[in-house]
């Protein structure tokens, strides 16, 4: 397994036997070595820099109906939202205040936010704090709309690919969801110059040692700016509700996996991470992350986003949020820093 690792470390690439053989055979000591491998890999690009991300959380009210989502549209036991331009504005305002200079719009795929809605939310945005960057996590929309928010500024689009396997894509998605779309949107945006980020679950309800190995060489062929995987958590009112969550090691294990096959991209250490495990957001830094997203969403809303449960970090201000992360980190070593958090071409 060392030779594989080594392998991996020189190469940035397996093929999908090789990958299947390094998820299989995690231990303490294959953990360790690609832990040290991957730390090593991103200091020479980042240094001890972690980014922050304000994570503005726009509307909880989607069309979809993915099956293992507290927001998915036949959950009516969810309590729905959606924040007015105005408030997001607002949130920008308070963010950039405290140091954020990339913010996150996330949300369902809601139908209020057409094309004209969100780009002059955008551009406002970058109209207000032109040193900032902007991503969008709004989920499927076509080539033309993508193109439009391009335009108003939008820098950066988050869309997890969830599996690359298809027919574990459809075990998790109802039959009016489309894995090729997905597949297509992230070509669409790659095409038009976002910097993109991929992602899928850790322990997602079916997923096999194959479906994993799949979504790494994806990755490795895709090579997505920025990728998010995070623990599968259940939600009560998803028909998943019984499955077991993913595990933080496993999460923190692919995490350096990832790194090597990428070494510029940019990985989060997710909320969803800190969720299974209280110290998981540093786990997952010291395993290779260097991005975290604290919440800039009015405090009002934040339990309403429950895509999964036991979500941690819906009750702080967000000032309050920014210090407790500035200390968690600083404790293991890193610093938090301002600043655009750009990904960056190795030299």
């Amino acid at each position: 397994m060392k030779d594989l690792i080594n392998k991996l470390a020189e190469e940035h690439s397996l093929n999908l036997e090789e990958y299947e053989a390094l998820i299989s055979g995690r231990n303490e000591e294959n953990t360790r070595l690609l832990r040290e491998f991957a730390v090593k890999v991103r200091r020479e690009i980042y240094g001890n820099d972690v980014y922050i991300r304000g994570l503005i959380e726009i509307s909880n009210i989607c069309r979809n109906d993915c099956l293992y989502c507290g927001i998915r549209k036949s959950n009516k036991n969810c309590e729905r939202y959606r924040l007015t331009p105005d408030e997001i504005i607002e949130c920008s305002n308070e963010g950039y205040e405290l140091g954020f200079r990339t913010f996150v719009l996330q949300g369902g795929e809601d139908g209020y936010f057409t094309d004209e809605i969100l780009g002059g939310i955008v551009k406002k945005i970058k109209d207000n704090h032109p040193d900032c960057a902007v991503t969008l996590s709004m989920g499927e929309r076509s080539y033309g709309s993508y193109k439009f928010l391009r335009a108003c500024g939008a820098d950066r689009y988050l869309l997890r690919h969830e599996t690359a396997d298809s027919q574990h894509y459809s075990r998790l998605h109802p039959l009016a969801m489309s894995y090729d779309n997905r597949m297509k949107c992230l070509e669409n945006l790659r095409s038009l110059g976002y910097q993109v980020g991929c992602g899928f679950m850790v322990g997602s309800p079916y997923q096999t040692v194959k479906n994993i190995a799949k979504d790494l060489k994806f990755i490795e062929t895709f090579k997505p700016e920025m990728c998010g995987i995070g623990p599968f958590i259940p939600h009560k009112d998803t028909e998943f509700r019984n499955f077991p969550p993913g595990s933080a090691e496993m999460t923190c294990y692919l995490l350096s996996v990832i790194r090597l096959i990428y070494p510029p991209v940019l990985l989060p250490a997710t909320t969803a991470l800190g969720t299974v495990n209280p110290i998981g957001r540093e786990m997952g830094i010291m395993s290779g992350a260097n991005v975290v997203m604290p919440n800039l969403s009015p405090v009002k809303v934040r339990k309403k986003y429950e895509l999964y449960d036991n979500k941690i970090c819906t009750g702080e201000e967000s000032a309050q949020c920014r210090n407790c992360l500035n200390e968690r980190v600083s404790k293991i070593g890193y610093r938090i820093v301002t600043g655009r958090g750009d990904f960056r071409v190795p030299c």
